[in-house]
Formats: C-alpha cells, structure tokens, sequence
C-alpha cells in the first residue's frame, strides 16, 4: 500500500497542476527571482485555436504567369515553399492547397498582422551572386539600384514575356550580368549579428552549390561579388577567400528584414511569382459558436459515461470516473503548453480518446469480476483484473496509434493540415490511457479497496458482481 499512496500524492499533484494550467486565465509564470527588475523566469504558454475556431487570415495567391508558361508540378512547389514559409513564421495549423491550375489558397489562424504574413509568403526571393569583375569603383552606386541578370533574362523568356526587365546593364560589357549562382545553392541561411544593430546573414551550401561557388570564388580573390535578392543589388562584398561551404551576406539589415530574408532562403524561392488575387478576414463569430457547443457536447457525454461507470461497476466504477477526470485534466494542460492547435477535428479527436480511457478501464473490471466469481480473493481479484487486461489495453492503443500516425502524416501535404489536428489530439489521449488506466486507476482502486475492505468483502454488488 506503500507504493500506492506515493502514486496518489504524485497523481494529485499532477492532476491540480494540471487543473491550473488548463484555466483560461493562465497564461503562464513570471518570476523575478534575484530581485532586479528581470523576469528570470519567464514561461508562456496560451491555447493555440485554428481558424475555425478563432478567425483569421485567408489568401488567395495567383500565378503572375500564363498557365501555358509553368507546369501543375511547379505550381504544387510553390505551394509547399509557401507552406515552409508560413510553418516557419510559427503560424499554427496554416492551410495551404491549390486551387484550380493557378491559384494557391492560404488560410492563417490567428495572425495578428496579415501584411507582414503576406509579404513573406508572395515574395519569390530569387537569391542571385553574380559576376562584377572590375567594378570596385562603381559598386556604391549600383547598391539598392536594379540589375538586369542573366538568370532575369531567361525568366523572361521562360514566361513568354518578350519585355526586357528594367535595369541596370554591365557598364563593361553592356550586356546582362552574369549569374554565378542562386539561391537554389543554399542548404541553410540564418540572421545574427554582433552588435544588435547591425543584421548580416549567414549561408551554407548544398554539395551542388559548392561545385560552383568554391572554383568561382577561388578564382575571383580580390573582386567584387553581387549579391542580388529580387533584381535589386543589396551587397557586393570583396571575395577575400575561397568559398566551399558557405559566407556571409551583408546588406545594412535590421533584425525584421534580416530574419525574413533568411526565412525566404531557407524556405527556397517560388518557381513562380505570385500576386495577392484577394484577402478575407474571418471573423470568430461561427467559431466561439462552435467551441461552446462542442464544450456542451463533451460535458455531456463525460456525464453519461461517469454516471453508467457509477452504477454499473459501483466502487470500480467510481475509482475509474476519478481516474477518467485525471485524464481530461492531463490532456487539457499538454493541449495548452506544447501547444497544440485545436480545432474542431481536433476537439473530435480529444472526445473519441475519453470514450479510448473508458474502454481499458471496463477491460479491466470485467476480467476483475471474473476473477472474482471464480471465488478469488479480492486482492489477488484486482492484480489479476490488471495484469491480464494489460496486454490488450496496449495493442488496442497502439494500433490506433499507428493509425494516427499515418494520418498526421497524410496530413503534411498542403491541403490537408487539418486531419492531422485530429490525429494529433488522439495520439495523445491514447498514450494519455496507458498511463490513467494502468497507473491511476489502479491506485485509485487500491486505496478505495482498503478503506472499505469490510464493506466490500461482506457486500459483492458494490464490486459489479
């Protein structure tokens, strides 16, 4: 019994930490812990809410080219870079998938500032180092000046367009400048600084990228190197050694820019430009709407199955509602610090996983009973009711775990986000079971058990038997 009550004190524990952090009031710790002025801890955590729930942004992104001049392939791609681009603004459960040949549709719960969200995820952020052999005069001038590129040049007549860019030409050889390298050569970019002012980015390079870049570099000791993101030339550093693995970009940064300028690189530019074709707000109105039924729904049906726990298996029935309860708990305060997005497929999920607790738990009473109509006694009734319902409480949890498994990976691909808000939810409440079936209701039973030992052994029916 020992070991019991040192569960109960560490279930309790758990269960009202686990109470104060699911309250909507709780947003987290702050704590001064020197006394000098300083959050030394400093722990936030807030329910994330999906658009369905808590409104949003939606984009409708379109194609700036002919739909002969680009494939649906090349249109899916910029679809995923636009979905790496959003996962890695830390926007929660985003929503991207094509529309029609053309078009790219974008939904953004929570954002707090869509002009920021849309620029990121639109601009095509075509990284070019190109050729300026010569040109250390003339650097300064041409810095934050359009340039008209080789790489330009071929988009150009890629997309069908026989216009010539806007730019400024190679003063040498009045012709295009040479594109050494894009940004497809990149295999990592980052934002840091030395100051606090002044941003620089930080690049390594794809084994592709360093065929090019180190012979280009090792040979050009001593000349300028443009930089160019978007045609526009933001830097033209001297090559001071050869480059295999990487560099520095300069370009008088602050830390916004610098950071969304490296989240475009890692993300990789989009094969094709896009335009903003029109921009909703959705508002939280059918959300809330949502929430609070589904709160009514799932009260609901946590009252029924504690009710018939009660009176169908009396005293085991009332150590698993406890236990039923520890488990809800849990769930809530995993949902709200990892955090997990919730939205209505979501919630569904966290509700089929209670009905997941109750089915281990009913396992469990029913070979108990067995166990004590073969006239065992009680104590060797319940270690048998456990240790012989374990087996399949485990497989029938982990088999609907691979099950979610596999949906939260079919859920990655753009467009279908929202499934694996479902599987994700699941998952945890079913590994949330193992642990509340076996453990807690266990010595919640025990401890019952030998309180009312007397009451018990002289009364069968308050065991279900």
């Amino acid at each position: 019994m020992n070991v019991h009550w040192r569960w109960f004190i560490i279930i309790v524990v758990l269960a009202m930490g686990s109470l104060w952090v699911s309250l909507p009031d709780t947003t987290g710790i702050e704590w001064d812990i020197n006394n000098d002025g300083r959050q030394d801890v400093d722990w936030n955590i807030q329910q994330s809410l999906g658009l369905d729930l808590v409104g949003g942004l939606r984009v409708l992104l379109e194609a700036e080219l002919p739909t002969d001049a680009f494939t649906l392939e090349e249109l899916q791609q910029a679809a995923n870079n636009v979905a790496r681009r959003v996962n890695s603004l830390g926007i929660s459960e985003p929503t991207v998938q094509l529309q029609g040949t053309s078009r790219i549709l974008v939904e953004l719960p929570g954002i707090d500032n869509p002009q920021e969200a849309i620029n990121t995820i639109q601009q095509t952020a075509l990284l070019e180092f190109i050729e300026m052999d010569g040109l250390h005069s003339q650097v300064d001038a041409l810095i934050n000046q359009r340039v008209l590129t080789t790489e330009q040049m071929l988009f150009q007549q890629r997309s069908g367009d026989g216009t010539r860019p806007d730019g400024t030409v190679n003063p040498i050889t009045g012709q295009p400048f040479t594109t050494v390298m894009t940004g497809a050569g990149l295999q990592a970019a980052s934002a840091l600084t030395d100051t606090g002012i002044d941003y620089y980015i930080r690049f390594e390079l794809t084994g592709a990228g360093a065929e090019v870049f180190g012979p280009f570099t090792g040979a050009h000791i001593g000349q300028p190197l443009g930089i160019v993101l978007d045609g526009v030339l933001i830097s033209a550093p001297v090559i001071q050694a050869r480059l295999d693995t990487g560099g520095v970009i300069e370009g008088d940064f602050d830390q916004e820019e610098a950071q969304r300028f490296a989240l475009q690189l890692r993300s990789g530019a989009l094969p094709i430009p896009l335009r903003v074709a029109s921009t909703e707000t959705v508002g939280a109105t059918l959300g809330q709407e949502s929430v609070t039924l589904s709160i009514r729904a799932g009260i609901i049906g946590v009252f029924i199955v504690l009710t018939f726990m009660i009176v169908y298996y009396r005293i085991p029935g009332a150590a698993a509602s406890l236990a039923l309860l520890v488990f809800i708990l849990l769930n809530l305060a995993i949902f709200k610090i990892i955090p997990i997005t919730l939205t209505l497929p979501g919630i569904t999920g966290f509700l089929i996983s209670i009905g997941t607790a109750v089915d281990g738990n009913i396992l469990i009473f029913e070979r108990m009973k067995e166990e004590l109509r073969a006239q065992r006694p009680l104590d060797e009734a319940l270690i048998a009711g456990f240790d012989r319902a374990w087996h399949s409480i485990r497989d029938s949890n982990f088999s609907t775990i691979i099950i979610c498994a596999i949906l939260f990976l079919f859920g990655l691909t753009p467009g279908a986000s929202i499934v694996s808000g479902f599987a994700v939810t699941l998952a945890i409440g079913l590994v949330l079971n193992l642990f509340t079936a076996v453990i807690v209701t266990r010595t919640f039973l025990h401890i019952l058990v030998a309180l009312l030992r007397q009451p018990l052994n002289e009364r069968g029916w308050l065991l279900g038997v």
